[in-house]
């Protein structure tokens, strides 16, 4: 009876209209991305056998006692996607290095999700390990108009595609391009141009967007691979570190500040990065009062999310290290920005 209360009281609180003598008010919307780390089901499924490390008699052991602990591990961080203004989660998850639908489905189908009923889009990439992008959305607040699936062709090599979502934000259209970019396998200044190559395709798929509809705002999420005042970030996207003078067709990040302050979402030899970023074009950055537009950007280290032990310890608590087996969450933080647009009470 209660979480039926507490559903009828988040739609009323958002959906109903206001009193005629009631003054405007706020709404608030939350849009998220969290790189899942190889969620992988327990099954051998991938042909090239890319998949056997997460099977039961695989160098992982993986086995469904560790698969469902992942699960439900994952689906409390995702739960704890909470703010004042966002009592109820982000309408908008994007997600990385997922196996297959299958893993969405049991993810948001986890008792700390179920009440929220969940929708997923999924499409199975070319990439050479299996993993994928995928976008988990709450319907009450986001409805999908379409999807399409953008595949890098400018690299030597299988990865993952890009996913665009354009839907309704309550009402106002917007577009999501859910990514996990090229990693830096080989050296980061080696491997930058095949991240630039990713940068310049959703900067495509943007000005795309823009053609169709000029007042569409977008927003770029994923598991980048690059901090942002990387050359793929801040030069190929030129996605700006102030959002001041940042035009409706330009891009502004304001996850750079964040790791300029020294907070990141994942640590390598004791140092932050922040490869998981939202960027927002300018028309979201700068909206008007009664259109979507930005209020601030979270990195959610929650307490419970991080390792407690030896030189781990700070770091974003992940499901193995060196092989041994630790039960965490992820080897990243998830990470949030909170749109809020003015609401004018109805006559």
């Amino acid at each position: 009876m209660l979480k039926h209360i507490l559903i009828l009281a988040a739609a009323a609180c958002i959906c109903a209209p206001a009193p005629a003598s009631a003054q405007s008010r706020m709404q608030a919307a939350g849009i998220a991305f969290y790189n899942l780390e190889n969620l992988f089901d327990t099954i051998p499924n991938n042909p090239l056998g890319r998949d056997l490390e997460y099977t039961p008699g695989g160098q992982n052991q993986w086995d469904s006692r560790k698969y469902n602990n992942k699960l439900a591990n994952l689906a409390t961080a995702i739960a704890s996607l909470t703010t004042k203004a966002t009592p109820y989660g982000p309408a908008i998850l994007g997600v990385s290095e997922i196996e297959n639908r299958q893993v969405m489905v049991d993810l948001v189908s986890q008792p700390q999700l179920k009440q929220w009923n969940l929708q997923i889009c999924h499409h199975d990439s070319p990439d050479k390990r299996g993993v994928d992008v995928g976008l988990i959305y709450n319907p009450r607040y986001f409805r999908v108009e379409n999807v399409t699936n953008h595949t890098l062709t400018a690299v030597p090599f299988a990865t993952r595609d890009q996913m665009c979502v354009v839907g309704s934000l309550l009402g106002q259209r917007i577009a999501v391009i859910v990514n996990h970019w090229p990693s830096r396998l080989g050296g980061q200044e080696k491997s930058s141009p095949s991240r630039e190559a990713a940068a310049a395709l959703c900067r495509h798929i943007a000005d795309s967007l823009w053609t169709v509809d000029p007042s569409m705002g977008v927003i770029i999420m994923g598991d980048l691979n690059d901090d942002p005042m990387d050359k793929s970030c801040a030069k190929v996207l030129a996605a700006a570190k102030k959002r001041d003078g940042v035009g409706d067709h330009q891009f502004y990040n304001p996850f750079w500040k964040m790791l300029d302050d020294g907070i990141g979402t994942l640590a390598y030899k004791s140092s932050w990065n922040l490869f998981d970023q939202i960027i927002i074009s300018g028309n979201l950055a700068n909206g008007a009062d009664n259109r979507w537009h930005f209020l601030r950007s979270i990195v959610h280290n929650h307490e419970f999310l991080k390792d407690t032990e030896g030189n781990r310890q700070g770091y974003p608590k992940r499901t193995f290290s060196a092989g041994m087996y630790l039960g965490g969450y992820s080897d990243h933080f998830p990470t949030e920005i909170i749109l809020v647009r003015k609401v004018e009470p109805k006559n």
